[in-house]
């Protein structure tokens, strides 16, 4: 007897698999150009949030460097204005205060120094016999590791009594571009003072005018100007 199988369904699917999945046109998934495409996208934007994250981080770097410059700066100017109006003055016998400052020029900036004699605010002054209590002085250093930076030295002796002691001058910054100082008489500005001890007189100035320059983050610099009127100079006039 032959059987005859009329049912079309029965008969092989080209479309179906060996393991009876349907690969048809209709068939969920991704192209490789569309998974190309989706990998692209995500990368450019992983990129821009790095971008991002990277100039947020360098600005607050440079934002936190630029503070501490700042702070730096009105450190050195609050500390030499002090300084320089405790100048030394004894009113009894010759005194012993002078101030002799001297212009500089590196690299086309002014790079001035100074020295003087004073007193620390606070302190009882010594006996006038024997010479000011504190010479001050500030230079300046060409830094090695740097052109075109200056590092500004601080140096400070003690004249007490006939004993002098000497320390090592310490370095306040080592980004200086600029430090300029001048010198008013009551009528003009001078650029550099030589004060005078012959016979007792001293001659000192009435006011200093100081400009310190410093370099920041960026290549910006930051500047700091201010004027110091110096009491001893009124009364002695």
């Amino acid at each position: 007897m032959n059987i005859r199988c009329t049912d079309r369904s029965l008969h092989a699917d080209p479309s179906i698999g060996v393991l009876g999945s349907s690969l048809g046109p209709n068939s969920a998934g991704f192209t490789l150009l569309e998974l190309m495409l989706a990998i692209g996208i995500l990368g450019l934007i992983l990129a821009m949030l790095w971008g991002s994250f990277s100039a947020v981080s360098h600005s607050k770097v440079h934002a936190e460097n630029r503070l501490y410059t700042d702070e730096e700066g009105r450190a050195i100017m609050w500390q030499l204005s002090r300084e320089l109006r405790g100048l030394a003055f004894t009113p009894v016998t010759p005194a012993h205060t002078f101030l002799n400052g001297e212009g500089h020029v590196q690299s086309g900036s002014a790079i001035d120094s100074i020295s003087f004699s004073t007193f620390d605010s606070g302190h009882r002054k010594s006996l006038d016999t024997f010479g000011a209590e504190r010479l001050i002085s500030y230079s300046a250093a060409p830094n090695p590791e740097h052109s075109g930076w200056s590092i500004l030295l601080r140096n400070e002796s003690s004249a007490l009594l006939t004993r002098e002691t000497r320390t090592s001058p310490i370095p306040l910054a080592d980004n200086v571009l600029g430090f300029h100082l001048r010198y008013f008489d009551g009528t003009m500005w001078h650029e550099s003072w030589t004060s005078d001890l012959a016979n007792g007189q001293v001659n000192i100035p009435q006011a200093v005018s100081i400009d310190l320059e410093l370099a920041s983050p960026g290549g910006r610099s930051i500047r700091f100007s201010t004027r110091v009127f110096i009491p001893i100079a009124f009364i002695q006039r």
